[in-house]
């Protein structure tokens, strides 16, 4: 079995104070379903145009966006204002975004942020995104062009294990600087808490609300985030499984540490239902644990009805419980996502990705199987493709305070 490396490094200061020596302004080839607003490649591929609070003042990423291609241009799209507004290049195919009509690979970097659109549903309830067809053409400019550029995926890498596992493996075989994932990871966290790196962990639970697959991904990425952190790295997942209703009550003790359970609820600022039991105000619990071959354990309980947040709580072999909140700006300029695009800046700088994308790899596979679980009842589903190790050199570290809010529907 192989250990992926840890060949990747972010300072702080690239993350979350001042930009690193950079000799030229990058240019940036931009691939999303559609762009709508407060959609995510408004949030993420904006912010190349807006700067960082999304108005046009203060601190920019020292990345130009020259080229765009939208799958999907719905009626209330805005990239072709901004195009004309920006002057970046609007493309009907993506090797036109990448090569801007020379024929060969023409950028420095590729934004793909493949989320919002109509698309299908998977058998498992997922959203069918086109991301394995966009890295395809991907792959093709640069086996064309006989060399690559640094690729961020935004979210997962695909719905499903073995698109996931091509979309990494292609990168891998082109030796392409690949990210991917999450903006939770990065966000805000109250207390500033994080497991001490060496840690030996015996179990992380987390809370989680909304929908499965896309809310769902972002609590799995946060216990991720977590986990990789233990003693002797990440050593992969060994099993899965899914309860839903009142077999989710039914586990605690079981599957799932109670003490931790309360100890991540306890973290919410905008606990919903108020004085009532949690069986009477959560209609529809769901339960994602997951089993490591190292021992460790997770487990992410959505409860919409009275959770409205992420949280997560944790425990170490010597019975040290620690826990936080992992808060979001919900409304503009949605600041969590600043750090996100941060990191992204740092690898198409430097070519070094600023977190390991085996992180988003892990979540992609065992996300699918969870939902395979809950699709077969609730079996416990046995994963030997996600015994994926790998070393983590990331570290997160407190962001500043926000910026003002200002509402959603502003523009």
């Amino acid at each position: 079995m192989l250990r992926y490396p840890a060949r990747y490094s972010l300072a702080v200061a690239v993350l979350f104070g001042s930009s690193p020596a950079i000799a030229e302004t990058k240019q940036i080839a931009a691939l999303v379903t559609i762009y709508t607003h407060n959609s995510h490649a408004d949030v993420i591929v904006s912010r190349l145009l807006e700067g960082y609070t999304l108005n046009g003042e203060g601190e920019r990423p020292d990345l130009r966006l020259v080229s765009l291609y939208t799958d999907q241009v719905p009626a209330a799209d805005k990239s072709r204002k901004l195009a004309a507004q920006y002057g970046f290049r609007l493309c009907d195919r993506v090797s036109d975004a990448l090569t801007l009509g020379t024929g060969r690979l023409a950028v420095d970097g590729v934004l793909l942020v493949a989320e919002h659109g109509d698309y299908p549903l998977s058998a498992t309830g997922q959203t069918v995104y086109p991301k394995r067809k966009l890295f395809e053409q991907v792959v093709e400019v640069f086996r064309a062009s006989g060399r690559s550029v640094p690729v961020f995926c935004d979210k997962h890498l695909a719905d499903n294990w073995e698109d996931a596992k091509w979309y990494y493996d292609s990168a891998k075989e082109l030796r392409t600087p690949l990210m991917a994932g999450s903006s939770l990871p990065m966000t805000w966290r109250y207390p500033p808490a994080d497991v001490p790196r060496g840690a030996k962990l015996r179990e992380i639970v987390g809370v989680s609300y909304h929908t499965l697959d896309t809310y769902g991904f972002h609590g799995m990425e946060i216990l991720q985030a977590l986990a990789e952190r233990r003693a002797g790295g990440e050593t992969g997942i060994r099993a899965v499984q899914c309860l839903e209703g009142p077999a989710v009550w039914d586990a605690a003790g079981r599957l799932y540490d109670q003490t931790l359970f309360d100890a991540a609820m306890g973290r919410l600022r905008d606990r919903r239902g108020g004085d009532k039991p949690l069986r009477d105000v959560v209609r529809e619990p769901v339960l994602f644990h997951v089993e490591y071959a190292d021992g460790l354990k997770t487990n992410l309980l959505t409860l919409n009805g009275a959770v409205a947040e992420w949280a997560a709580a944790w425990r170490d072999a010597d019975d040290h419980v620690d826990a936080s909140l992992f808060w979001t700006q919900e409304a503009r300029p949605v600041m969590h996502f600043s750090y996100l695009v941060k990191g992204i800046e740092s690898m198409f700088h430097s070519g070094r990705p600023a977190w390991p994308v085996e992180r988003t790899l892990l979540t992609s596979g065992s996300l699918n199987a969870l939902l395979t679980s809950k699709l077969r009842g609730g079996e416990r589903l046995e994963t030997p493709q996600l015994l994926i190790n790998y070393d983590s050199a990331w570290d997160w570290h407190q962001p500043p305070d926000p910026p003002p809010a200002r509402p959603f529907t502003q523009q």
